[in-house]
């Protein structure tokens, strides 16, 4: 192949952005180079759909990392952290960008001898290409069902190159579990593979007035005993990877940002290197590699006293997780870990510039996939535990209250179903219309009450819609006596449902707030 740049992400517009002055004349999309000199001139990135956006910053964080020399702390935590901070006001330095990319151009293409995040070798490996409808996620392919529009293999329509990075990451990043086309390594032949490393998971990432600052706030301060020369990202590698190496430890940050991929890839240009029109997508490690302790997923603790990562929940509003971003240690039995990265946000910026934006992949553990999630938080963490404990531990209380109440609801609608249908308490109609009715004005009163700050009582405004929604649910068979019957005694739900006393005295209805 030509060695000459073909698809060059360092300077091909491939991706979107809001500019700060937000002119005109500003294009829409830039390359690699443009993005992280002018980081500071560019608002946002305005990449889609949300996991492609989660797996493009965890690239541009290693990249950021290496390019400030906030890859190493040698000196300690409160050293990086002062470094960190002198960058936010002097800017991105466009000398070291290009002394770090300009040597490692020729991997940062799309299609050259040694594709960019890709592997040359499944040309060879693999005894057929998958097809370029299985490289782009949402389009049907083999047998599947048609769902966001008509794609056939006999006829696929290629991607173009800037669309195409976007599947690339998020097959890296949130690619399926099990049967895989066949690869073959020396006398390995294998067709299956093990899930990526954010599958099904949210991830929450802050977010400042300009990239720049969003960029330093994603940073995580580094091991003191991290070195760069060791702590390597897969276009710094001199060899491609060994497939059937063991998987070994991480040996920093930028590893685990850009490592733990489980699939490798190899998109098929046209002639004009402008389209990918064929893609491989095949297993890229045998066996599991270690989990990469991400640094912007909550993780909770099951009943048994398991770590889980909160996996993305199409359903769930981000308001239900704020109170897991603002405290150390939230209220709830799951208990809930805080993202690391936001144990430094607060060390970077004084004021409440930062925001926070979840990005995820509604999915099963194996191949089954539901929905983007996508959402993002007002400018709140200057209300962290650190900076204003009493008011972060309101906003937990808060969550818990609209939480209690939402759950309440559910069983209350469920229980009146079953009892007036003379069957089990189980998922119905119901439920989804009381959640419909529910969900997004609880959601409106739990903002309202942060940004007024008003924390006293909160709990009846969500008692309130509860009740409100259960009798909108319930209306039609409360006109009959059976119905109203059913729907009367299942309404204690609301209020904490019946209580069992000793002997023969009837229940009686729990006080609960």
């Amino acid at each position: 192949m030509d060695q000459k740049l073909q698809f060059s992400l360092l300077s091909e517009p491939w991706i979107g952005v809001l500019w700060t002055d937000g002119t005109q004349d500003r294009p829409p999309a830039v390359g690699l180079k443009t993005l992280l000199t002018q980081a500071r001139q560019i608002k946002a990135l305005a990449v889609g759909p949300a996991p492609a956006l989660s797996a493009l910053y965890r690239v541009l964080y290693a990249i950021t990392a290496r390019i400030t020399g906030l890859d190493e702390a040698q000196d300690g935590p409160d050293e990086w952290l002062d470094r960190r901070a002198e960058l936010l006001e002097s800017g991105p330095d466009t000398a070291a960008v290009d002394a770090y990319l300009d040597p490692l151009a020729a991997r940062f293409d799309l299609f050259g001898p040694r594709p960019f995040l890709q592997d040359p070798r499944l040309a060879v490996e693999c005894p057929k290409p998958a097809g370029v409808n299985k490289l782009v996620l949402g389009r049907p392919a083999g047998n599947n069902s048609t769902w966001f529009g008509h794609h056939f293999d006999d006829a696929p329509e290629s991607v173009d190159g800037a669309e195409a990075v976007s599947h690339l990451l998020m097959w890296l990043y949130y690619g399926p579990s099990g049967r895989c086309a066949t690869r073959t390594v020396g006398s390995t032949s294998e067709a299956n593979a093990s899930a990526g490393p954010l599958r099904s998971t949210l991830s929450f990432h802050p977010e400042g007035t300009s990239l720049w600052e969003s960029l330093l706030a994603g940073l995580v301060p580094p091991e003191s005993t991290v070195r760069r020369d060791q702590d390597l990202c897969p276009w710094e590698h001199e060899d491609l990877p060994d497939p059937l190496a063991a998987a070994t430890a991480y040996p920093g940050p930028l590893s685990r940002l850009t490592g733990g991929w489980q699939h490798a890839l190899l998109l098929v240009p046209d002639v004009g290197a402008r389209h990918v029109t064929d893609a491989y997508i095949t297993w890229g490690h045998r066996g599991k590699k270690p989990p990469t302790n991400d640094p912007y997923v909550i993780w909770q603790v099951s009943q048994q006293g398991n770590p889980y990562v909160r996996p993305a929940d199409s359903g769930r509003a981000l308001w239900r997780d704020v109170d897991a971003l603002l405290l150390k240690e939230p209220s709830g039995s799951q208990a809930p870990r805080r993202p690391t990265v936001f144990a430094t946000v607060g060390d970077l910026m004084d004021d409440d510039r930062i925001s926070v934006r979840a990005l995820g992949f509604e999915q099963d553990g194996k191949t089954k996939d539901v929905q983007f999630v996508q959402g993002c938080t007002p400018q709140l963490l200057n209300l962290m535990e650190e900076r204003r404990p009493e008011i972060a531990r309101s906003i937990g209380d808060l969550r818990v209250a609209g939480e209690l109440y939402g759950r309440r609801l559910g069983l209350a609608v469920k229980r009146a179903w079953a009892e007036i249908n003379n069957a089990k308490i189980t998922d119905c109609a119901w439920a989804e219309q009381a959640a419909a009715h529910y969900w997004p004005r609880a959601e409106q009163l739990f903002w309202s009450r942060v940004r007024a700050e008003d924390f006293d009582g909160a709990w009846r405004g969500f008692r309130r819609l509860a009740e409100e929604a259960y009798d909108e649910v319930t209306a039609g068979p409360a006109r009959t006596a059976r119905g109203a019957r059913a729907i009367e005694h299942a309404r204690l739900e609301l209020y904490g449902g019946r209580r069992k006393t000793r002997g023969t005295t009837p229940a009686v209805a729990q006080k609960t707030p």
